[in-house]
């Protein structure tokens, strides 16, 4: 039974991973001991070749059972599992486990590949060596992925066939990321050239000709069966005739215009003249808006199909149809038509059992590079996972790294500078607005930005603000933000989370509240007094000359009226009433407990706020940040008070600086200091006076 060690951090215990005998038991630990249970790759900051080998699956999430897998597959092939402690590019051939046979293949590939480079002494392999390797690997014709391209056949002759696979639709992306063919695909390439083949000795006739045959009748098919049923219905009653070839009336609306052979009217009327004899005449008498279509039909169909003639009856109409009729449905039996672009030299080339099985031995020699391939890439993914697989984990199973403030978590993106503060706990966000429905549940003060770059980048991050105050933080106000590369981008707010950030901003948030209302009281009252003044100013320039004309001589003065005297007597009543009120409540408080009572005062009104932010910084929990990020989180990761003053740095002056004087500050008079000091003396007097200490001072 492995012995674990934990550590509390974030108000919860957290399996520590300082021991290469730790991962290799992991399986073992209860996954309800695990920090988190999922997390995307995108937004994880980390090596983003690690990360998608960590995705086994490729659905862009990264669970545990997919880390456990990695973890397992990693220590099969390491010599000792704390190797994976070692967090460098370079890994030792030792360090490797030759005495399997996973490892004996890496190994061998990373000594075949430093006595290519010339480098037989060392004793390691770098993972910039090793990728490189891999990727002039793949890069190359044959790269054992099966897959043989244009580039990958020395004769012309395969060259074409694999063109040809390509252009049908049989071809697949090989390694370089060229088009290509591995096996699967010739065989049901070689298949359908096969049936095509055999389809295409089945037509008949010759296909183009038919083709051609078709389209012209298609063309004036409709036109033609029209002709034929209104000779039909003339042969069963001939009063019918003139009617069906349009009445006179029609002909003379259309006389009286201007005529064009296309317009629809004239394509509109018979195709010939019908009788009850039937017979559609090719040349001559023909509607002219119709006469090419039919002289087309003659040439290109009746002609290679019936012979030539100068009539054409239903009978043979019907026949003509009939034959063209076979001609589709031979079409439509067409078992590939993504071959149609080859003819038959081409369709006969292909067939070719030489040409087949040259292409065959070209796709097995291409494999036959496979294990060689195999065991380079895999020992790249080995480099790689010994190198990232304990950082990840310190990340995912525990979240060490962000507790320690070491190292930044692999979710922190970067750091906002922004109000004289630099916040590091900040997020990427796919969608501010769904993002902030989850993440308002963490209980810290969090601020929305889009950030942009000269070039033209742009992203949203969240930032979480845990010290200072909010005072000046409004949507709108702009910072700088830092990513991990170091790169700057400009960031704007565009949405605050308004949560408590201190106990002291709640002290002080009531009365910063009243300031903030009476000073938009006092503006609106002010802004409405001004405009009243205007108005009325206006309104007497205008009204007193009037008045003082159509006054007459002599006139008494307006009397005061009484019920205002009445009305000024009742509220002056009130206020002295209240007054009395106010100094009755206070005349049994002794004058040296005054300010205990304005001390008093002022704690009930900031102590429900400050009690109401400390409750809230108590719960202050990152897990619905992260969730709202994608996550599962697995546990109540706090964020107390002193570890938010590590999240997020206050402005400060760098020690052993010194501070000029400021020669446009206000000038103090210095009676504040005076009036504090006589304060202070009489409260001392007036305690002990009520104590009776200076009794002996003052008595006679």
């Amino acid at each position: 039974m492995h012995s674990w060690q934990f550590s509390r951090a974030g108000g919860f215990s957290q399996v520590r991973l300082d021991r290469g005998s730790d991962f290799t038991a992991l399986r073992q630990l209860d996954q309800k001991l695990w920090v988190a249970l999922a997390c995307p790759v995108s937004g994880v900051e980390g090596c983003p070749q690690t990360l998608a080998l960590l995705d086994a699956d490729g659905d862009g999430r990264i669970r545990a059972p997919e880390l456990l897998d990695a973890i397992d597959w990693t220590l099969a092939r390491l010599a000792s599992p704390d190797e994976l402690l070692a967090g460098t590019d370079v890994l030792p051939l030792a360090a490797i486990e030759a005495s399997r046979a996973e490892g004996a293949t890496i190994q061998a590939a990373a000594r075949r590949l430093l006595q290519e480079l010339g480098r037989e002494t060392e004793a390691g392999i770098d993972l910039e060596s090793a990728s490189g390797a891999a990727e002039l690997l793949a890069a190359r014709p044959l790269n054992g992925d099966g897959v043989v391209t244009v580039a990958s056949a020395a004769d012309p002759a395969i060259a074409s066939l694999i063109a040809a696979a390509i252009d049908a639709g049989f071809g697949v992306t090989d390694r370089s990321g060229d088009p290509g063919i591995d096996a699967a695909g010739l065989v049901a390439f070689t298949q359908a050239v096969d049936a095509v083949t055999a389809w295409r000795t089945g037509a008949g006739a010759d296909p183009a000709v038919s083709e051609t045959a078709l389209a012209a009748v298609d063309a004036v098919a409709a036109k033609v069966e029209d002709f034929f049923a209104r000779c039909a219905l003339a042969r069963f009653d001939a009063r019918a005739e003139a009617a069906l070839n349009r009445e006179e009336g029609a002909w003379l609306a259309l006389a009286a215009r201007d005529l064009s052979i296309d317009v629809d009217e004239i394509r509109g009327f018979p195709l010939a003249h019908v009788t009850a004899g039937g017979e559609l005449p090719l040349h001559g008498a023909l509607n002219p808006a119709w006469a090419a279509g039919i002289g087309v039909l003659a040439s290109a169909a009746i002609g290679p199909f019936l012979g030539p003639r100068e009539t054409l009856s239903e009978a043979d109409w019907r026949q003509l149809l009939a034959t063209l009729d076979a001609y589709r449905a031979w079409r439509a039996a067409n078992p590939c038509p993504a071959l149609d672009a080859l003819d038959d030299a081409a369709l006969a080339e292909a067939a070719h059992p030489e040409r087949r099985s040259a292409l065959e031995a070209l796709i097995a020699a291409d494999l036959e590079i496979a294990p060689a391939y195999d065991a380079l890439t895999d020992l790249v993914k080995l480099i790689r996972l010994r190198r990232d697989l304990a950082p990840f984990s310190r990340n995912f199973i525990n979240f060490q790294d962000f507790y320690s403030a070491d190292t930044p978590a692999s979710f922190q993106c970067g750091t906002l500078y922004i109000d004289q503060r630099s916040c590091s706990l900040c997020l990427r966000v796919g969608d501010a607005g769904k993002h902030a429905a989850l993440a308002g549940l963490a209980g810290a003060y969090l601020a929305y930005c889009n950030l942009s770059r000269p070039g033209g980048e742009s992203m949203q991050i969240v930032a979480a603000v845990t010290d200072g105050d909010a005072e000046n933080l409004l949507v709108g106000r702009n910072g700088i933000f830092y990513d991990r590369e170091g790169r700057d981008w400009d960031a704007t707010i565009t949405r605050i989370i308004d949560n408590p950030i201190s106990v002291r901003q709640a002290f002080w948030s009531p009365y910063k509240k009243v300031a903030r209302f009476i000073e938009e009281q006092v503006a609106k009252r002010a802004a409405s007094a001004d405009s009243a003044a205007s108005d009325k100013l206006q309104t007497t320039v205008i009204a007193v000359p009037a008045e003082a004309a159509a006054a007459a001589p002599g006139a008494p003065p307006k009397r005061i009226d009484v019920g205002t005297v009445a009305a000024l007597g009742v509220a002056l009543g009130s206020i002295g009433t209240a007054f009395g009120y106010f100094l009755n409540t206070i005349a049994d408080i002794k004058a040296w407990q005054f300010p205990i009572a304005i001390a008093g005062i002022i704690l009930a009104i900031s102590g429900p706020s400050m009690i109401l932010a400390w409750l809230k910084l108590r719960r202050r929990n990152i897990a619905p940040l992260l969730d709202a990020s994608g996550w599962a989180v697995n546990a109540r990761a706090l964020v107390n008070v002193p570890f938010g003053a590590t999240l997020t740095a206050l402005a400060s002056l760098p020690a052993g600086a010194s501070v000029g004087g400021d020669r446009f500050a206000a000038k103090g008079s210095g009676w504040a200091r005076v009036f504090l000091f006589l304060f202070l003396i009489w409260w001392v007097m007036a305690f002990l006076g009520d104590q009776g200490y200076l009794e002996g001072l003052v008595s006679p």
